[in-house]
């Protein structure tokens, strides 16, 4: 039974958010988030070239030949993550130098191929938008709150403030890279959890 456009986007936001139950996209989402405005960052330029990338590839399917099909997906996701980084270096240039490298690299995001491989060529234009749009918001839910706990844990703040004041002794090791997978662990023990119940 195909799903509603409403439910594709939706299941982006819970049954399919990609680090915690699809398990892809683990490369952002332990290098960049250090802090929350990182992790927010990040899914949101994820979340253009998810989106613009879906609805192309939606568009051009019966265009794009299945031999080359790989290729041309991947020529589509440069196109709107060289787009994406222009942008980010006008209009927020210190968060695109923060990011640094992990902006080209969405071109090889399994996300983002991922869903141009297993949906977008075979889904219709409104349904593979729904479906970008809800992974990509999705994504930057979870990368925003895997940054905020290890903000909150690593340096006592969030998004740059001060949360428990002077006297707060931060616990360094999460801001570090194994704090990465130990946050990401955690959280996805916590996703485990909740989705039991």
């Amino acid at each position: 039974m195909a799903k509603s456009i409403g439910q594709e986007f939706v299941k982006g936001l819970w049954e399919e958010v990609p680090p915690f139950r699809l398990v892809l996209g683990l490369c952002p989402a332990l290098a960049v988030t250090k802090s929350m405005a990182n992790g927010i960052g990040m899914g949101l330029a994820t979340t253009f070239v998810l989106f613009f990338s879906n609805l192309l590839v939606s568009t051009l399917r019966g265009v794009i030949p299945p031999k080359v099909r790989i290729a041309c997906f991947i020529i589509v996701i440069a196109t709107f993550v060289t787009m994406v980084e222009l942008l980010m270096q006008a209009f927020t240039y210190r968060l695109f130098l923060q990011l640094g490298i992990f902006i080209p690299l969405i071109v090889v995001n399994c996300v983002v191929l991922g869903r141009s491989e297993a949906f977008a060529y075979k889904r219709g234009v409104l349904h593979s938008m729904a479906d970008g749009l809800g992974i990509g918001i999705g994504f930057t839910l979870a990368l925003g709150a895997l940054g905020g706990v290890r903000e909150l844990i690593g340096s006592g703040t969030i998004l740059g403030h001060s949360v428990f004041g002077a006297s707060f002794e931060p616990f360094a090791f999460m801001v570090e890279a194994p704090g990465a997978f130990v946050g990401l662990g955690l959280m996805l023990a916590f996703m485990n959890l909740v989705g039991k119940k």
